[in-house]
């Protein structure tokens, strides 16, 4: 979509946290500063106006790799189209290679998101083209047209992996155009010598009857109309609603880079209005976990749109503390209603740099300070807070369900925190995302174990854990060059990760962005500290993406995964047992060496075809246990 506003500002946070970026290159690190100068000036809300050169705005960003156009010469005139692959990135400026289908066989569970990628092509001409779909039909049912959805798939900048984390030059780093962000659009215009990705997506229904259906999607351009058969198999499963999903996600929202983004002030109506679609269709992929903020700028600006806090801590001319905890409880009654209730992350008691800040009546400033755990003001600091905090936790019903949130601090630092915590607010739980250390992982109730960590967990730790009622998840980050999310990651590595957290006995999975935007993210997916894709998932005004799409149906695996075995355990004929050693055997190839010698799609699409097998067989192995 078109963008005709963009501002660069940041909530009350220290200038500190733009040295964070003294390696990122001048023109974009002055205009940081510079705009939060602009806030900080006013004394109030910042000024939100500053406009963005219109002469900028395109459907999408032009391609940076130069193509011999000799490759259209043997494609014929017309509008050309054909069923590709979900796991392949196809380049716009080439024709597709590689087989392509005329139609399409699709399998699905009742409840189940199936997606599919059709291809369209044009070597000579512009032309306007409407791709639709019809309603699913057998002799004795018809599942209404409303159930497919149509996404155009456009294409962002993106780099290289590049050794991973570090500042990088943008203007100097190689780039590339990755197919990514789906507008959701029937009706769009292709250029000569094109290649346009359109992605569809079947929601099949929960009371769907199960059988074989017949579709079709047609494609209307000048040249006429083509159609393309689909064929629905809807297996008799049924997936639960994400909301029952037991897969443990966890991506951390920033509603500051919604509000930069659209020009519209921190937590008014208007802002309301766009986070609730962000937060809705993050918790339609099963999420767990609602971001907040306890402090100014945990992440010491490590995003483009550094965190602001969303308690207000003031101390007063005789020493005593207020709390205002009003956008805080704003922010998770939205959350909540949007449909993400499980758990409350609060960032952080050990922020990077252990910088935190505060008004003081008394001087009528901010104050910023460095604490450390351990320390006398610290916990002077934190033992009236958390008191007031576990006061107004309890009185809203969320005590049970909140969490002190840590990302990859110190173990020494950690140890010296939790036994604080323990002391002062035992009712409350803690969550961290990092590396393993033995002697304080009992005490971390939602620990996510960086990629590089999990064979240290994977088996006895993570049972032993599940046994105390403890989540266990992992992560991949910057630094883990396969498999990762980042906009130019195959992308069947999105899919994977949920079939690695089964393979391996993870309750779930954790990126640490799911919307920190870089400053144009509909043009352009790159930042300077980290590889492209690395701070988001989906894009602005709730658009979904290939990665994010991925993702969730990695998580439908694992969901099925787990019916289908305790199903099979519940079977004793010979028939399932043999299916369910064939699933763990499979299940059991699955570990951090494995994309060393497969591609993720190798993997996955050989998962799913045993999945469909097995799935089809359950309900005779009951018959058969009836007999």
């Amino acid at each position: 979509m078109g963008l005709s506003t963009t501002v660069f500002a940041f909530f009350a946070i220290s200038l500190s946290s733009f040295e964070q970026n003294k390696q990122a290159p001048d023109s974009q690190l002055q205009r940081m500063k510079d705009n939060h100068l602009l806030w900080l000036s006013k004394g109030t809300s910042p000024d939100l106006s500053v406009e963005f050169d219109p002469a900028a705005v395109r459907p999408e960003t032009a391609d940076t790799i130069t193509h011999h156009m000799s490759v259209w010469e043997t494609i014929k005139p017309g509008v050309h189209s054909g069923f590709g692959s979900t796991d392949i990135a196809y380049s716009k400026n080439i024709p597709p290679t590689g087989k392509l289908g005329e139609s399409i066989n699709l399998q699905g569970w009742k409840g189940e998101r199936i997606n599919c990628l059709l291809l369209v092509w044009s070597a000579e001409k512009k032309d306007e083209v409407i791709v639709r779909a019809s309603p699913f039909r057998n002799s004795d049912h018809q599942l209404d047209k409303g159930i497919t959805s149509i996404s155009t798939v456009n294409y962002v900048l993106s780099n290289e992996f590049a050794g991973g984390c570090g500042t990088r030059d943008l203007d100097k780093s190689p780039s590339q155009m990755s197919p990514d962000l789906l507008k959701k659009a029937n009706k769009f215009g292709i250029n000569s010598q094109e290649t346009k990705p359109i992605w569809i997506a079947v929601e099949i229904p929960p009371q769907a009857p199960p059988g074989v259906y017949k579709g079709n999607i047609s494609v209307e351009s000048t040249f006429g109309t083509v159609n393309h058969a689909i064929t629905l198999e809807v297996i008799n499963k049924s997936l639960p609603a994400p909301s029952a999903w037991s897969f443990h996600l966890d991506l951390w929202q920033n509603p500051y880079a919604v509000a930069r983004f659209n020009g519209v002030k921190l937590w008014s109506q208007e802002h309301i209005n766009l986070l609730k679609p962000l937060l809705t269709m993050l918790a339609q992929a099963g999420q767990k976990c609602i971001t907040t903020t306890l402090i100014e700028d945990p992440w010491a600006g490590q995003t483009f749109d550094p965190y602001g806090s969303m308690i207000k801590w003031v101390k007063k001319a005789d020493g005593t503390w207020s709390y205002n905890y009003s956008v805080f409880d704003l922010y998770v009654n939205l959350a909540m209603e949007s449909g993400i209730k499980a758990q409350i992350n609060c960032y952080s008691m050990v922020p990077v740099g252990n910088k935190f800040s505060w008004f003081d009546e008394k001087s009528s400033k901010t104050i910023t300070i460095e604490s450390i755990p351990g320390t006398k003001a610290y916990e002077d600091m934190w033992t009236s807070f958390l008191r007031d905090f576990k006061a107004h936790l309890k009185a809203k019903g969320w005590l049970n369900k909140t969490a002190i949130a840590l990302d990859e601090r110190e173990e020494e630092e950690m140890k010296k925190m939790f036994v604080f915590l323990k002391e002062a607010a035992p009712e409350l739980k803690i969550s961290m995302a990092g590396f393993y250390y033995g002697k304080i992982n009992p005490a971390i109730y939602d620990f996510s174990s960086n990629w590089r960590h999990v064979d240290t967990l994977a088996g006895d730790v993570i049972d032993a854990r599940r046994r105390s009622g403890l989540k266990t998840t992992y992560y991949v980050a910057c630094g883990i060059p396969k498999p990762n999310n980042f906009t130019f990651s195959p992308p069947a590595e999105s899919c994977y990760e949920g079939w690695f957290a089964s393979a391996m006995g993870f309750d779930g999975f954790l990126r640490w962005a799911y919307n920190s935007w870089p400053e144009n993210p509909l043009l352009d997916s790159r930042y300077i500290r980290w590889p492209s894709g690395d701070t988001y998932f989906v894009y602005p005004n709730a658009q979904s993406s290939v990665r994010f799409e991925r993702l969730r149906e990695g998580i439908q695996d694992y969901e099925k995964i787990r019916i289908l075995r305790k199903e099979l355990a519940e079977h004793p004929s010979r028939k399932a047992a043999a299916a369910r050693e064939e699933l763990n055997n499979f299940m059991s190839s699955i570990n951090t060496k494995t994309l060393d010698k497969r591609s993720a799609a190798d993997v996955i699409n050989e998962g799913k075809k045993l999945l469909a097998e097995i799935a089809r067989s359950v309900d005779g192995y009951k018959v058969e246990r009836q007999r």
